[in-house]
């Protein structure tokens, strides 16, 4: 037989664990091949590819984020194939396969649970005898009724082949993320969450993932992600795993984790900021919410200021880059509820805050007692909530605004300085900056339009432009002042309107070369000749004391000067307070 396994990943440099897994654990016996595309590709072009492969079995990786393109391809491909043999599999079909059966005439079969052991045994019916009853784990449709075989006990994941050594694999390393997994299930039971429904914690052989881990890095991975859901769930093990990748890590890799915060003792955060080297880390927090019944009512045990003790500690030690999530629309969670969830959690300024909103997961205890609360959602993935008892689609839909300005503004970090002012001193809340912002980028349209790094600045000073405050002018400064900042080169048009004339800035020219000394050592060594000094610096007027500013962050109003360098061969800036008397 020629089998396929195939997904439909969320982006390309994505790579899609579960089928190799599939394929490894199928060999010898049968070779299985990978056939792996994203969501964004033509429907013809996957099939057309598909049926230039010429396979009798082909099986899909199924998720909330590719389900509904993944059953266009099946549709299509069975039209033109006939015969072929389509099997399902993955969180997305494991847990209401009567309902995907009876939806999809076009599937033969659905592995319900854990696939390696069951695909492989299905294969080798398909193959010989087709006493398909016999193999455990598989539901089908069989005289016009749902069939589901009796399930299978969980695998060993200590005998569990390596998925991560096959040759084709190895040239994109460098170019795509990475999924390591070394345990299955979770500890937690929350609602909302399809990790809740298998209890318990199982571990792969720890000695295998550190020599397959070794073996990426050797061959080029550059991002590698741990898939476990609480990786950090046995202390000793983790403790463990953070030493490996401390003394084995090779230069330019990084590994990112999902961990739960409020159970990471301060001893192991110690020891991190203490010997991990910047960058090699990045940790992955769900927060969620901060409300209590919220919390209660979905299972989920979380001690908030225990997690805030972590995100903390872990930001002073300046080692490891915090993502934290934020789910709207949990039971009882109202939109001034989540308003302050929202700032209780960006009072931890993490270096991501993503804003997502429940999706309600087929299998999860949130959409089995949907009814209790009132959610209405939609009917197809990823199921997301349109509205419940406590939160109206107007709610939703103002939630959903913060979201779009949070992802640009604060997660992508184009202007920190500035943010961070008016989240403090122009606005009540950091969510009320957001969400007013929000709006005003959804009523101007913005949100259907790309963006390039100078147009996000004009739209935030047309948006301020809209709303009456003293602190304006100061708020230019600073937006100048980040502006400037990551700017590779001297730009030749700014955004703002120039508030010093070309007088006064050849006197701030001739004052910098008169006292270069006044800039600062960096700036000496620089030995800029008058030529490259006007080639390759500009002059900006702010209104605070820019010297004060770039020492210690406070701002002091003081109109002064800054003089920004582009270094032609680094294609970094640097700005350098001009005391000029």
């Amino acid at each position: 037989m020629n089998i396929i396994v195939s997904t439909l990943n969320a982006k390309y440099i994505h790579t899609n664990l579960a089928i190799r897994y599939l394929k490894a654990y199928a060999a010898p016996e049968f070779n299985v091949k990978i056939a792996e595309y994203t969501i964004k590709d033509p429907i013809m072009n996957i099939v057309s590819d598909l049926f230039s492969k010429k396979p009798d079995v082909l099986g899909f990786s199924c998720y909330i984020w590719n389900i509904e393109e993944t059953i266009k391809v099946i549709q299509v491909m069975k039209k033109i194939m006939p015969e072929l043999i389509i099997v399902l599999g993955g969180p997305e079909v494991t847990y209401d396969f009567t309902y995907w059966l009876k939806r999809l005439p076009e599937v033969d079969y659905i592995v319900v649970g854990e696939g390696e052991e069951t695909f492989k045994q299905l294969l080798i019916q398909l193959e010989g005898p087709a006493d398909i009853e016999s193999v455990q784990g598989i539901s089908y449709m069989k005289d016009g009724k749902v069939v589901i075989n009796p399930s299978r006990s969980k695998i060993d994941l200590k005998q569990l082949p390596t998925p991560f050594r096959f040759e084709e694999d190895l040239p994109h390393l460098s170019k795509r993320v990475v999924y390591v997994e070394t345990s299955r299930g979770c500890p937690f039971n929350c609602q909302f969450c399809l990790s809740s429904i298998e209890l318990g914690v199982r571990y792969f052989n720890r000695e295998r993932i550190k020599e397959d881990i070794r073996f990426l890095m050797d061959h080029g991975a550059k991002t590698i992600k741990f898939v476990d859901r609480t990786f950090n769930i046995s202390r000793s093990y983790a403790m463990e795993m953070f030493q490996f990748l401390i003394d084995e890590h090779r230069p330019g890799t990084v590994f990112q984790f999902e961990i739960t915060g409020d159970i990471m003792r301060p001893e192991v955060i110690n020891f991190l900021n203490e010997n991990a080297p910047r960058g090699l880390f990045r940790f992955e927090i769900g927060v969620q919410s901060t409300n209590d019944l919220t919390n209660e009512l979905v299972k989920r045990r979380q001690n908030f200021e225990k997690l805030s003790r972590t995100v903390t500690m872990v930001k002073e030690g300046k080692k490891i880059d915090q993502h934290l999530d934020l789910i709207a629309g949990l039971p009882e969670e109202d939109y001034h509820s989540f308003r302050k969830t929202f700032n209780d959690v960006f009072a931890l300024r993490p270096e991501e805050l993503q804003l997502g909103f429940l999706k309600m997961l087929r299998g999860t205890g949130v959409r089995i007692r949907a009814k209790e609360h009132d959610y209405v959602y939609m009917d197809h993935a990823p199921y997301e909530i349109l509205k419940n008892n406590v939160l109206s689609f107007e709610d939703v839909v103002k939630i959903k605004q913060v979201e779009d300005v949070l992802e640009k503004y604060w997660n992508d970090h184009r202007m920190d300085e500035t943010i961070e002012y008016l989240v403090t001193q122009l606005f009540e809340t950091p969510f009320d900056f957001f969400q007013e912002f929000g709006t005003y980028w959804d009523e101007q349209g913005w949100s259907r339009i790309g963006h390039q790094l100078e147009d996000l600045f004009k739209r935030l000073s047309q948006f301020l432009s809209s709303i009456h405050s003293s602190q304006l002018e100061i708020v230019e400064g600073l937006m100048k002042y980040d502006y400037l900042k990551q700017h590779r080169y001297k730009p030749r048009k700014s955004w703002w309107n120039q508030n010093i004339s070309k007088e006064e800035s050849k006197q701030v020219y001739e004052y910098v070369k008169n006292h270069p000394e006044q800039l600062g050592k960096s700036f000496q060594e620089l030995s800029l000749s008058e030529k490259d000094l006007i080639k390759h610096t500009i002059v900006e007027k702010v209104p605070f004391d820019s010297a004060e500013f770039l020492q210690t962050k406070v701002l002091k109003e003081h109109p002064s000067y800054m003089l920004i360098y582009f270094d032609p061969i680094s294609g970094k800036s640097t700005i350098f307070p001009v005391r000029k008397q």
